[in-house]
């Protein structure tokens, strides 16, 4: 992997080196192998890439277009059903106060 990638923006200009991808993995929690980090930076100069082409684009005089998505749902109606009965929950529980299950408390 090359030690650095430049993508060029109008203001700045962005790195995209290990540094960078040290810290994604890092705020997304995964580890990647050298071939993963290799194809992740060229994913992200090819989106920097796409967004220095679109901010190439005028759009002076243009009208902003709202185009409302229109779709039913395919939401049920909310109906009450019966459930199974709360003693019969409960007695697969380790431990209960009759009407619950009692968990260890992980919040002070």
């Amino acid at each position: 992997m090359e030690e650095s990638r430049y993508a060029k923006r109008a203001d700045r200009i962005m790195v995209i080196d290990g540094k960078l991808i040290n810290y994604l993995e890092d705020l997304s929690f995964i580890t990647l192998s050298a071939g993963e980090r290799e194809r992740i930076c060229s994913d992200l100069e090819k989106i920097l890439s796409g967004m220095e082409l679109l901010s190439t684009i005028d759009v002076q005089g243009e009208q902003e277009q709202d185009i409302p998505v229109k779709f039913k749902t395919g939401l049920r109606k909310d109906e009450v059903k019966a459930s199974f009965p709360c003693g019969e929950i409960l007695k697969n529980a380790p431990e209960t106060n009759g009407k619950a299950f009692i968990v260890p408390q992980i919040v002070e």
